[in-house]
């Protein structure tokens, strides 16, 4: 006699699920600034044709829609909030307009669940140094972003530290 499956994706399947949502966050806010594209055509595309696609014979993750709209629309609604906070967690004379496009949409997408989610400061930090590893494995930036987020973090959440 075997034991009755779990309904829907076990723990581990879901804390993936949301380090494929922030992921896929980055993407989607690289892609509306390069593209110019709204939040809600990027939007539905990520959902339909990004999350669990199988492009050029890899399978994509399933990402945690719920997750990635909030980062989106976060990122989106508190943009200059979370512009200043970098710029000021950055030396000064490397303003936020200056920076790489890909680390500015990390960034957006970080500082939108350090303004406005419930994941503990250090959690979003970590997952999001993940997320710089995997667009720069090879250089320097996981530890520029780890620097830049905790400066973030504790001003948007001091009372975590």
């Amino acid at each position: 006699m075997t034991s009755p499956r779990p309904d829907g994706p076990s723990r581990d399947q879901k804390r993936q699920m949301k380090s494929a949502a922030r992921l896929y966050a980055v993407q989607a806010l690289f892609q509306m600034e390069h593209s110019g594209q709204s939040v809600d055509v990027v939007r539905r595309e990520f959902e339909n044709f990004r999350f669990g696609e199988t492009i050029d014979g890899e399978e994509m993750a399933e990402g945690d829609v719920d997750l990635f709209r909030k980062l989106l629309d976060d990122a989106v609604d508190r943009q200059a909030k979370i512009d200043q906070m970098t710029d000021r967690a950055l030396v000064a004379t490397w303003p936020i307009d200056r920076i790489d496009p890909t680390l500015r949409a990390l960034f957006r997408a970080a500082g939108a669940e350090l303004v406005e989610g419930d994941t503990p400061p250090k959690v979003v930090i970590t997952e999001f140094v993940d997320v710089a590893r995997a667009f720069f494995p090879e250089g320097r930036e996981p530890k520029f972003v780890n620097a830049v987020l905790d400066h973030m973090a504790r001003e948007a959440r001091p009372e975590a530290f």
